[in-house]
């Protein structure tokens, strides 16, 4: 927008110039510039996309001065042709959305004594994003993992998902980003270790012969993590230089002023929104860690985020609109609440360790619950289990106690007959219950004596005792 200002202020210039030499002059030979010369008119349509110059990216990126190094190469300008050439839509998009969260990340930020532009960072998590979720069940702006977010302190049941609370999962981010900061004392390994976790960058580390530079040890991380900090480069330099790229922010987002109400009881969003005249997804947008609609009847001292200039209402009316609220949908959410594949709604969590010859069959039937359960709450992709394998698994109150008198039968190791050379695996059968049935055999050995790259064998297989 201001470069065509400056074009259109320089043509009038120029026009101004030529007729005043022209009246003082009139045998001068300047030659008038035709107003359908490109110098003064290049192509700014919506549909234009200037050229990304590498060198031209790199002086830009040399004048930022950003705490968290942004070292720019041949991966990271792939990624800017990615986000200012072949997906522009996506970067409109994030600049469409990017004042709904970046002043509540600044805010955290600064609380923390952080670099402000981690902001950047939700962008290649969850594409800002507050109820994304990936397929390895990462949750919210800032893709928190069910273990990770209890760490945190992030609560998670059917009806509620804090890691889906910008307020509260940024204020998490924040604490987790400064704690792996903390642990590598580099920024790009921080950023590294957010996405592959810190055990994953600490092998890379080792296997490097302990370099502790982000693109010394890039051919040793997790494939996802090579492009991960150069995805971040790129849509910080985009978001940096959006008019050098011809996009521009259109139709702006912005987050609706709101207050906060104390819920103690069962309560129906679409009910609520209807009664006080409120656009139902206006009201879910506002508190997108309620996953069903609804909130739960023992929910305590809940803080539901409302519009501001609907607070007065609220509370002046709030006895008529509670009751109101908490007589809708209630059977049909508790009945999906209950038999859902993989709800943990009133069930208690424990975890269970796979011991020698179960099946994922049984150990659905001796606690009560589906095997899609088990699978839907451990992400699991078939009903492949291993021996000491833990699974969470979530009980009604009252099934808690019965497996847990199921005791391992032991097995008594027997010495390898002398005419017993071979094996022939049975079905069920895994190379550490093989190793316990004769003395002196190791998982190690029976790979090494049959030639095994990995753990995996089939019934009928022979393998090798010695």
């Amino acid at each position: 927008m201001y470069r065509g200002i400056t074009i259109l202020s320089s043509f009038i210039i120029a026009i101004f110039w030529v007729n005043s030499a022209t009246a003082n002059d009139p045998d001068s030979t300047i030659t008038t510039i035709q107003p359908e010369s490109k110098l003064f008119y290049p192509d700014y349509s919506y549909d234009f996309i200037p050229d990304t110059d590498y060198d031209a990216i790199a002086d830009r990126l040399s004048c930022l001065n950003p705490e968290i190094p942004m070292n720019f190469n041949p991966t990271v300008k792939g990624f800017i042709d990615y986000f200012a050439v072949r997906n522009r839509d996506y970067t409109r998009n994030i600049l469409k959305k990017k004042e709904l969260y970046f002043p509540l990340f600044e805010k955290y930020l600064a609380k923390y004594g952080l670099p402000d532009e981690l902001k950047y960072l939700s962008i290649i998590e969850s594409g800002l994003n507050p109820q994304a979720v990936s397929r390895a069940r990462a949750a919210g702006l800032w893709q928190f993992m069910p273990s990770t977010g209890r760490m945190y302190k992030l609560h998670q049941d059917w009806y509620v998902d804090e890691r889906m609370s910008p307020e509260k999962a940024t204020e998490a981010a924040c604490k987790y980003l400064k704690q792996l900061y903390g642990m590598f004392g580099d920024w790009e390994l921080a950023l590294a270790a957010y996405n592959a976790g810190p055990g994953n960058v600490r092998k890379a580390i080792r296997r490097s012969g302990y370099i502790r530079d982000f693109w010394s040890l890039y051919r040793y991380l997790p494939r996802e993590t090579r492009s991960y900090v150069p995805q971040y480069v790129a849509m910080y330099y985009v978001l940096s230089y959006p008019a050098e790229h011809n996009l521009f922010e259109e139709d702006v987002l912005f987050p609706l002023e709101s207050d906060t109400i104390h819920i103690n009881s069962y309560l129906h969003l679409k009910t609520l929104a209807s009664l006080v005249n409120l656009c139902e997804d206006d009201l879910q947008n506002m508190n997108p860690e309620i996953r069903r609609g609804a909130l739960p009847q023992n929910i305590k001292d809940y803080p539901l985020n409302v519009p501001k200039d609907k607070i007065a209402y609220i509370r002046e009316h709030r006895q008529y609109l509670m009751d109101s609220a908490s007589k809708t949908g209630h059977e049909e959410i508790a009945y999906s609440a209950r038999n859902s594949v993989g709800s943990t709604y009133g069930r208690e969590r424990v975890v269970y360790r796979v011991k020698n010859g179960d099946v994922i069959g049984l150990i659905a039937e001796r606690h009560h619950v589906r095997v899609s359960d088990i699978r839907s709450w451990n992400n699991l992709r078939s009903n492949m289990i291993r021996v000491d394998q833990s699974l969470v698994i979530w009980v009604n109150p009252g099934t808690k106690q019965t497996y847990a008198k199921a005791k391992e039968i032991p097995v008594k190791p027997m010495p390898i007959p002398l005419n017993a050379k071979t094996y022939v695996v049975q079905p069920g059968d895994t190379l550490w219950d093989i190793s316990r049935k004769f003395e002196g055999l190791s998982i190690e050995k029976l790979k090494q004596l049959n030639n095994l790259k990995d753990h995996k064998i089939k019934p009928g297989q022979k393998l090798i005792l010695g």
